[in-house]
């Protein structure tokens, strides 16, 4: 996507295994975002998902690392920033909301103060000015009565109010990309609802571009303009949500689809995909859903199968799907 705001490029993140092996967690990836786009990258827990996202802003947590691949974000090389550089990106470039706000904010300090402290982390601003900022922010993410929440502690709102204020801390530098990672997972249904109608506006309104980690494709189908099927630490599928949610290529995307229990009849026991995701030092040879697959073929489980474009920018990577497309 030769407009991308975000483009990784061969990322490769790793942590030593047995015997001083290294294992690629996040293996060769690809992914774009362009400026306004929210892109979903989904697939089960231990795909690699999340750590796809801390390897784009260098937050790989120790002994993991880099070991290959390119980041860049609006042309500008993130792996090749210095630490104090870098440093000046998370936050004012780039913006992430964890998935349980309650450990992500102070607990002792103000909400208010949080956001105050956020602006002026990156600005140069009078604090009255950033107070200001932050009653505007308040309001835009939809905290209802900003002044009187302003210097409320933690403990004292609700989960979905927490996650608001945690959107709001993400938003004060104005950020160009900001990462999702699953944001409702610990929300109930109806704040679930409210915070992926805020997320999806303000992509709208500031053109805020959004990478969204999740495992849960009704929050992609709400969200997301683009979707990257994640399995195993590669991209198996990506392409337009109606594409990949309409018509998905890839037999891990039709597993997923058919598990979703909005799909599943009154009384219908729900689908499910047999088996579990292999970890990183059980990855097969060939393609690493094989073992798992109804309709895998004996190449399937001799050779990794390539990128197969659809056009459109879609893709997937399946021997079968390689097998009907025209040469």
């Amino acid at each position: 996507m030769s407009d991308a705001l975000l483009r990784v490029e061969g990322l490769l993140t790793s942590f030593p295994g047995a015997r001083g092996v290294r294992l690629p967690v996040v293996d060769r990836v690809d992914l774009a975002v362009a400026r306004g786009e929210a892109v979903a990258l989904v697939g089960e827990s231990g795909c690699g998902k999340s750590m796809t996202a801390l390897s784009i802003v260098r937050l790989v947590p120790k002994p993991g690392r880099i070991d290959a691949g390119a980041i860049w974000l609006g042309g500008r090389d993130l792996l090749g920033l210095p630490v104090t550089e870098l440093r000046r990106v998370r936050g004012a470039e780039i913006a992430m909301i964890f998935q349980e706000p309650a450990t992500s904010l102070n607990p002792v300090q103000r909400v208010g103060a949080q956001v105050v402290e956020a602006i002026t982390l990156h600005e140069r601003v009078a604090r009255g000015e950033a107070r200001r900022r932050a009653l505007a922010l308040f309001e835009q993410v939809g905290i209802p009565d900003p002044p009187a929440r302003f210097d409320a502690h933690p403990h004292q709102l609700s989960g979905g109010l927490k996650q608001r204020v945690m959107i709001a801390i993400a938003l004060a530098a104005r950020p160009q990309l900001l990462i999702a990672d699953e944001p409702t997972t610990a929300l109930d249904v109806t704040i679930q609802a409210q915070i992926l109608e805020l997320l999806a506006g303000l992509a709208r309104e500031t053109g805020t571009a959004i990478l969204l980690i999740t495992h849960d494709l009704g929050v992609v189908n709400q969200l997301a303009d683009r979707i990257a099927v994640m399995y195993a630490g590669r991209i198996v599928e990506e392409g337009s949500r109606a594409a990949v949610l309409g018509a998905p290529r890839h037999p891990y995307t039709q597993g997923l689809l058919r598990s979703m229990p909005a799909r599943a009849l009154p009384g219908e026991r729900l689908a499910e995909i047999p088996g579990v995701v292999p970890a990183p030092d059980a990855w097969p040879v060939g393609c690493r859903f094989a073992g798992r697959c109804s309709i895998a073929m004996d190449v399937c489980h001799a050779h990794e199968p390539e990128r197969t474009p659809l056009g459109d920018g879609a893709a997937v990577r399946c021997h079968a799907v390689a097998a009907e497309s025209p040469r």
